[in-house]
């Protein structure tokens, strides 16, 4: 398997993931894809100088089975020698839609760890199969170009070096190398989208219509985050001048002489700006943020979107918490 691993070291350094001396934690749960990129960053170790260090969040959802996790992950850390930092959140921090709860404690523990240490980097192991599943999830919501573009090799301190690699090929790597790791058996609790998409819809698009769905979903989220990261730069320029104070004022007439790329997509910065979130927001809340925009009544405008006051009064636009 040294071609694999040399697959690897090319994709890293396409996309600048690290460099010579880098110090990243590494985020391990246990399951075969975090085994594989522990095992994969520790043999690469020496020849990049890297520094590692392991994080592990016991979220405590699953019995005994979470426990379990948190007992192999400290044995990992044993047999790999590298350090090992475990967070076990309190229950009352999961908040609202629970993916996406878990999700928000996750990066923002990683962040903490990363500053705490001064390192440089957060290494997660998602894959080539879960950027198509995160492709499909987010067209069945309706995402923007955002949500379609999914997951970046590299995003800020974060970054991900299996994402061009297969579950296939990296369950094939566990099994020649002999890694052992852990099954979380919600994962095939269908009742999830997710699940049901990686059970069921996926196989069905292999089957039937394109037996490389994966890879494709996946180049294509690639070519998708290009042109998103052309828009971003007009529509950042438009909402760093409006957004102030948890509150963002315009003009109609100026917000309505931008292409309509650039309008969905400035909402979708303001949004997030106020609500201090990264989460996509739905194509479909932004479309009704416009249309109060590009009324022409009379009377005022008023309306709750996305957990935020937008109003119109005349030409004046105001969008608060």
């Amino acid at each position: 398997m040294a071609q694999f691993i040399k697959t690897i070291q090319n994709f890293a350094f396409a996309n600048n993931l690290w460099e010579k001396g880098s110090r990243i934690i590494i985020g391990v749960s246990g399951g075969s894809d975090s085994v594989c990129l522990l095992d994969i960053l520790s043999k690469l170790k020496s020849k990049y100088d890297l520094q590692l260090h392991i994080t592990h969040i016991n979220y405590a959802l699953r019995g005994e089975d979470s426990e379990k996790d948190e007992i192999f992950v400290r044995e990992l850390s044993k047999k790999y020698n590298i350090p090992l930092t475990v967070f076990k959140p309190k229950k009352a921090d999961y908040k609202g839609n629970l993916e996406n709860s878990l999700r928000e404690i996750r990066y923002a523990f990683f962040e903490k760890m990363r500053l705490q240490l001064g390192f440089d980097l957060v290494a997660v192991a998602h894959n080539q199969d879960d950027q198509a599943e995160t492709v499909l999830m987010r067209i069945i919501r309706g995402s923007g170009l955002n949500g379609l573009s999914a997951m970046n090799a590299k995003t800020k301190n974060i970054i991900r070096p299996l994402l061009q690699t297969s579950k296939k090929d990296i369950l094939a790597y566990a099994k020649e190398n002999k890694l052992k790791y852990r099954t979380d058996k919600s994962n095939l609790d269908i009742k999830f989208t997710r699940n049901n998409i990686r059970h069921k819809l996926l196989p069905c698009l292999e089957k039937n219509f394109n037996p490389a769905i994966k890879k494709t979903l996946s180049q294509w989220s690639t070519t998708v985050a290009s042109d998103y990261e052309f828009i971003d730069q007009s529509a950042q320029h438009f909402a760093g001048k409006v957004c102030e104070n948890k509150c963002a004022h315009f003009n109609a007439q100026d917000f309505l002489l931008q292409h309509s790329a650039i309008q969905r997509q400035a909402l979708r910065i303001i949004v997030n700006e106020l609500k201090k979130t990264t989460l996509d927001v739905e194509n479909g809340q932004i479309e009704e943020m416009i249309k109060i925009i590009n009324s022409s009544k009379s009377k005022n405008q008023k309306a709750l979107i996305c957990g935020l006051n937008i109003s119109k009064k005349g030409v004046k636009v105001d969008i608060r918490c």
